[in-house]
């Protein structure tokens, strides 16, 4: 018996490899993408500063690794967030649902922008409508229609969820979900 539960445990070879799914991270500055990051890899956020240029971070999951690209939000990198798109098979956009209409409005029109983009425009998109534990936050639904998300992106593959550093199992769900449109991508005819 020793022997069968030895041979169960230890011969069975290495797990297979996860898929791997290059994504990039867009959102103003202040938006808590690289809080959220930081805690989805079990890294303190004590320290956080905002994103200079940009960071990679590899995300484990149970069926996948994501390699998230978070792209600074400040107005002097935004500017050059296209420049960073290629190669990204997904994109996150990570909004303050509690910020000011002037911020709101920003964020509103750098989506509608991703959104159009010819290199992001096909791929799959999750927005997270983020700092959901502060008391000005917006509601995903009144976030849905100041955004037109409906009408944009129409005919796209994408979601929107709440999100706070407090609620770390909804949005590790939130990327859960992004996985599976990744999966479906992944599984198009024509693709290899």
């Amino acid at each position: 018996m020793d022997y069968l539960c030895f041979r169960a445990l230890c011969c069975k070879g290495p797990p297979p490899p996860r898929p791997e799914y290059d994504v990039v991270c867009i959102g103003l500055t202040g938006a808590g993408k690289t809080s959220l990051l930081s805690r989805l890899c079990s890294e303190g956020t004590d320290n956080i500063v905002p994103t200079t240029g940009f960071s990679i971070k590899a995300v484990p999951f149970q069926n996948a690794i994501l390699n998230v690209k978070e792209l600074g939000g400040a107005d002097t990198i935004k500017k050059y967030w296209s420049r960073y798109y290629q190669g990204s098979q997904g994109v996150i956009f990570v909004l303050d649902s509690a910020s000011s209409e002037e911020d709101l409005e920003v964020a509103r029109t750098e989506l509608h922008s991703a959104l159009q983009h010819p290199q992001l425009c096909t791929l799959p998109f999750l927005i997270l409508a983020n700092h959901q534990d502060k008391p000005a936050a917006r509601s995903v639904q009144e976030i849905k229609k100041y955004f037109e998300l409906e009408p944009l992106a129409r005919g796209k593959s994408w979601i929107l969820e709440a999100s706070s550093v407090d609620n770390m199992e909804a949005v590790r769900e939130s990327f859960s979900q992004l996985i599976s449109l990744l999966e479906e991508k992944d599984m198009e005819p024509g693709r290899i």
